[in-house]
């Protein structure tokens, strides 16, 4: 249940208190003269809409369950239950309710989504949760993710209000149990929801290289919910992608404004600032970064990777253990501990690391390129015993 998007070049996503929002027409960090029209419509429209077949799913196999149990448990035993719709759970794309449910997958913002789709349908009270877990980050290139998490809590029917019925409010999770019990959440406002869904949306345009697509998502955002910053770190990136530094820069100046310690903003605005020539003044914002985060997501593993080039594999090692045993939940660290491990001959140690990044694959792709490489390992010990 790993959710938004987050880049470093990038975003970070997270709702905070900020001056009163710039009306769009007049915030001087949008430049749609630089942009082409998108290849595809901005719309959020249907986001929570419903389709023909999660209708059909709702008749058949939620609104009759309701007359034996609460509407809410009879939902979430529907959407959730192995034996029933049988979700995946797949950080590869962000889809709105109708896609989320065709594909039977989504990341968590996408089944959220879906949730409160069918919730609204059976005219459930829905409050939806930012939580404060674990910081967890990915990469894509030389794009850093940072992901935050989101969950739904569904409370009362309308029509039950004032009847004494359904008092408890049932909170939907893709984590497991034990993760989330005493985890702190506040509540988020749906326009919230749907400003990180375009969000998302724009990162991964941009991941794809499709920068007027990006640009138009992020604008959007913007547009929508002001005050949240991490579009506005989304819109910085894409135009530092697009080579256009000098509004880039007034971006990331422009969340360093409002959030003094944003070490996203602040790692972008260096980057920036080198590539201007004022390099003086990105040292000054490089210094003040190493002071508050010395060792930054992937120091690590950037190390490991230079090592392996250089063939030092027992360093190399060492230093993809040190990745793993800070942020174990993701696989890429587990694949290159593993195959330093096959480099220094340590087959066991290599397949058990394997094994491990298949197990924290967050995508369909990523899990069957481990199953092939783990089978590949061992079908190599099979014949060189």
């Amino acid at each position: 249940m790993r959710a938004f998007i987050a880049l470093m070049l990038g975003v970070v996503l997270s709702g905070c208190a900020t001056p009163p929002p710039v009306p769009i027409a007049t915030d001087p960090l949008i430049h749609d003269e630089l942009f082409g029209r998108p290849a595809e419509p901005v719309d959020t429209s249907r986001l929570f809409a419903l389709n023909d077949a999660m209708r059909h799913y709702l008749r058949s196999e939620i609104t009759h369950q309701s007359h034996s149990k609460p509407p809410q448990q009879a939902l979430i035993d529907a959407l959730y239950r192995r034996d029933q719709l049988k979700l995946e759970y797949d950080t590869g794309a962000t889809r709105n309710a109708a896609e989320a449910f065709d594909a039977r997958s989504g990341n968590c913002l996408s089944l959220v989504i879906m949730t409160a789709a069918f919730a609204k349908e059976l005219g459930i009270q829905v409050e939806y949760q930012s939580a404060y877990a674990e910081e967890t980050w990915t990469r894509t290139g030389n794009l850093l993710f940072r992901s935050g998490h989101v969950n739904i809590a569904l409370g009362r029917r309308m029509i039950d209000i004032g009847t004494g019925r359904d008092l408890n409010v049932w909170t939907v999770d893709f984590l497991n149990a034990s993760d989330i019990r005493g985890m702190r959440t506040h509540a988020i406002t749906e326009d919230t929801v749907v400003a990180m869904y375009m969000n998302n949306r724009a990162a991964e345009a941009m991941v794809k290289e499709r920068l007027d697509d990006a640009y138009a998502w992020a604008r959007e955002a913007v547009r929508r919910h002001p005050d949240f910053t991490a579009a506005y770190n989304t819109l910085g990136v894409i135009y530092l992608r697009h080579g256009d530094l000098e509004p880039a820069r007034q971006v990331f100046a422009s969340v360093l404004t409002r959030e003094p310690e944003n070490t996203r903003a602040m790692s972008n605005l260096a980057s920036v600032l080198q590539r201007q020539g004022r390099t003086a003044d990105a040292d000054k914002l490089l210094t003040r970064l190493a002071q508050i985060d010395p060792n930054p997501p992937f120091h690590y593993f950037n190390l490991g990777l230079d090592a392996m080039e250089k063939g030092d594999y027992r360093h190399a090692r060492d230093l993809f253990a040190k990745e793993v045993a800070r942020a174990d939940y993701y696989h890429e660290f587990h694949f290159w501990l593993g195959v330093a491990n096959y480099r220094l001959g340590q087959m066991d140690e290599a397949s058990r690391q394997l094994a491990l990044a298949m197990e924290n694959s967050t995508t369909r792709n990523d899990h069957d390129l481990y199953a092939a490489k783990l089978a590949w390992i061992r079908s190599h010990e099979q014949a060189h015993p």
